[in-house]
């Protein structure tokens, strides 16, 4: 497929006749470090404290087991300005600093993403499985985001939304920051209209299409746990519907699953995975919901024998820009529709 992006930190120009005036007076962003290999420098504000050096500071605020002073060594480590930075140098509260994550090699995983649509404006793909969205945790070259990087050359791609690594389906990129945030509206204001599908017991007692309606609450500093479903004024919706019953059934002759079409009226994290668990129908391969798996030691072979059988299936909404209809399509299937 043609993609029409610019080239990486440099504007594009519009694709209509002029610029709004909303896009011609938006400024970019202060300076940042190229990528390298696909990966962006991130960034941080040195902090009051009892450091002796940057190194120190670094030592403490970053993750342990790095060699800080290797690393700056190499000009790993910049100031606002581009410059490099020495492990001795003093510290000064509000310096800005930037650097480049590393981990250790990653296992590839062996899905590819499928690229559906690409402008100056907006890039989407159809996520594969066990394919983190974004860099973070142990993940950072086996991304979406890195992955698309890599493929358009575009080193100012930004994730408009996020999908659990464990999700397929259809993902947004913003390609440059002036029209970022018109995207970014569609979400904020609930004006894009996105379907699911998902595997998940079948429950006869159960009267569908239904609206769910839940309040869920995070723990705090918890981003990698479950979210919890509480008492309280709803603040997420779902409409849930049965698409059909499965082929398997359970001892009594009955059907042991279905697949369902599940279209989000919020997002939150999690959202579906926890609603859909709190009506009794936790999605056939959920590590979180309604048990948490213990998460696999770091040199363990990677598991792709049973992934969520959730799938990001449909996106749609009107272009804020040309004011066209979008609507973009995952052509993938979940493991258990396939053949039934």
């Amino acid at each position: 497929m043609h993609c029409d992006l610019p080239p990486p930190s440099v504007a594009a120009p519009d694709l209509l006749a002029g610029p709004t005036p909303a896009i011609a007076n938006r400024q970019r962003p202060s300076w940042t470090p190229p990528a390298r290999d696909g990966v962006s420098a991130s960034r941080l504000v040195l902090e009051p404290g009892p450091w002796s050096s940057l190194a120190d500071f670094l030592t403490a605020r970053l993750r342990s087991g790095i060699d800080w002073n290797a690393r700056m060594a190499r000009g790993d480590v910049m100031d606002a300005q581009g410059r490099a930075l020495c492990a001795d140098a003093p510290c000064t509260p509000g310096l800005v600093l930037w650097y480049w994550r590393s981990l250790p090699p990653e296992t590839r995983v062996p899905f590819e993403l499928v690229l559906l649509h690409c402008d100056a404006h907006l890039v989407v793909v159809d996520k594969p499985h066990f394919l983190a969205a974004v860099p973070g945790g142990r993940y950072l070259q086996e991304t979406v985001l890195v992955r698309l990087k890599r493929l358009l050359g575009n080193d100012d791609l930004v994730a408009l939304h996020r999908l659990d690594r464990e999700t397929a389906g259809v993902l947004l990129f913003s390609a440059q920051p002036a029209t970022r945030n018109d995207y970014h509206a569609l979400l904020r204001e609930q004006r894009m209209h996105k379907v699911y599908e998902a595997v998940a017991p079948w429950r006869g007692d159960l009267a569908l299409p239904l609206t769910a309606r839940h309040r869920l609450q995070e723990l705090p500093g918890a981003r990698h746990l479950p979210v919890q479903v509480v008492a309280g004024a709803p603040n997420v919706q779902t409409r849930v519907e049965l698409m059909r019953p499965l082929g398997q059934q359970d001892a009594a002759g009955k059907p042991a699953l279905a697949q369902y079409r599940l279209t989000p009226l919020t997002g939150r994290r999690h959202q579906l995975r926890a609603q859909l668990n709190a009506l009794g129908l936790p999605i056939v391969g959920d590590r979180i919901y309604p048990t948490l798996w213990p998460e696999p030691a770091a040199d363990a072979p990677p598991d792709y024998t049973q992934p969520l059988q959730l799938l990001a299936r449909e996106l749609s909404f009107t272009d804020p820009l040309s004011g066209a209809p979008r609507r973009f399509v995952s052509a993938r299937q979940l493991a258990l529709t396939e053949g039934d």
